[in-house]
């Protein structure tokens, strides 16, 4: 039985400008908003547009990532047929090929594909904070009778040279891609997300392949390919809320826009398009008397004795008497102990900051920085963690890092 579309998700990326927190996780794997991780927003957008088939394809530290998957059955794709599957490069005779680019990926997968015989394939990145529809998309795909269609989304003119741009005439068809040109025809930032059809797809993946010079990138060369075979291309206009989490300083605002859903247009509460997690299943959060909590998202487990200020607290973070926690994206499972101060920062799971202990500060003019603290990191009591610093092993009681 054919399957009308089925989703590959790319979720093998290395996350390095994430630096700390994904020295043992998969980008997709971070944790997000409190009871989240950034996978489950591409997942949950499948199913709530009825797409039951999903290829996640891992490559780097893919453990927490994998365990955290299972079966699907949190987002309901634990199906007898389709489902959700873990697609790590393949094992050959001659040892492990890995994925050498984003088309390359897709090629090694050609026959899992093969095996619902899509009309059509969507290609996800596991990287990004969206809710989308993607069945209004694959209705735009229909309704231009294209062979291929990528979801863009309008960007400031003065930002655009950061993105890949599509050119498209008034009927939304493409005629040109730029990939961060230094003077932009455009301002239609492809977000990476396409849909294919299937045929296309394979016809041009296997071209590449057999490319010696390919660098088996979709948007260096499958795109450009399409684009020199005059193929029929369109442009899908996005106007939700999309955000890459690439970054430090994008992670850290993506998570602070959820304290604000009326502005962001993030709103993790929308019961109509539920964001589905496989949750920790804690207690619930206890404030103590004398505790002060404002304009803050705190997740199941917490404890708080101290101060939180516009931050986000995931399950089982304790926060000590006289502590502060200020602007600040604090990990499932981190402890900070009476006395301390931390703000402007993300700390990652599992941390402990000791009594007294300052870590990361508000901005000023000349400082402006997100610091950040690695799992399973302890920092001493007294220690002074600067503005911009990136910690990644223990700092002994009284030591300063800047």
């Amino acid at each position: 039985m054919a399957k009308e579309m089925i989703a590959m998700l790319l979720a093998g990326g290395q996350g390095s400008r994430l630096y700390a927190l994904t020295e043992k996780l998969a980008k997709p794997a971070v944790p997000f908003g409190g009871k989240y991780r950034i996978i489950d927003f591409p997942l949950s957008n499948c199913v709530n547009s009825g797409i039951d088939t999903v290829g996640i394809l891992t490559q780097y530290q893919p453990l927490v990532l994998n365990e955290y998957i299972g079966n699907g059955q949190p987002w309901d794709l634990d199906r007898l047929y389709g489902g959700v599957h873990i697609l790590p490069p393949y094992q050959k005779a001659s040892g492990s090929d890995w994925y050498k680019g984003t088309a390359n990926a897709i090629y090694q997968n050609i026959s899992f594909i093969e095996r619902y015989a899509p009309q059509y394939v969507i290609i996800l990145s596991g990287d990004q904070i969206c809710k989308q529809d993607y069945s209004d998309f694959l209705k735009f795909h229909k309704e231009k009778n294209a062979e291929f269609s990528v979801a863009v989304m309008e960007v400031p003119w003065e930002e655009a040279s950061r993105f890949g741009l599509m050119v498209a005439n008034d009927d939304d068809r493409i005629t040109e891609f730029q990939e961060k040109p230094k003077n932009p025809k455009s301002n239609l930032a492809s977000m990476g997300i396409y849909i294919f059809n299937w045929d296309i797809l394979k016809k041009y993946l296997e071209e590449d392949e057999a490319d010696p010079n390919s660098e088996n990138d979709f948007g260096n060369n499958i795109i450009p390919n399409l684009l020199k075979d005059d193929r029929r291309m369109y442009a899908y206009h996005f106007n939700g809320y999309w955000k890459d989490v690439g970054t430090i300083s994008s992670l850290w605002e993506a998570n602070m826009e959820i304290l604000d859903p009326e502005h962001s247009g993030i709103n993790l509460f929308d019961e109509d398009w539920k964001i589905y997690s496989r949750n920790s299943g804690m207690t619930g959060h206890k404030v103590s008397t004398g505790a002060v909590v404002e304009n803050s998202m705190i997740t199941d487990g917490c404890r708080i004795k101290g101060t939180v200020n516009h931050s986000i607290l995931f399950a089982g973070v304790k926060v000590g008497e006289g502590a502060v926690v200020e602007d600040a994206v604090v990990m499932g499972g981190t402890v900070i102990k009476p006395g301390a101060v931390v703000k402007h920062c993300i700390i990652a799971e599992n941390v402990t900051i000791g009594e007294n202990a300052v870590v990361g500060a508000m901005p000023t003019e000349e400082e402006n920085g997100v610091a950040t603290v690695g799992e399973g990191v302890s920092i001493g009591d007294n220690a002074k963690i600067g503005p911009k610093a990136m910690i990644n092993q223990n700092v002994e009681g009284g030591e300063e890092v800047w």
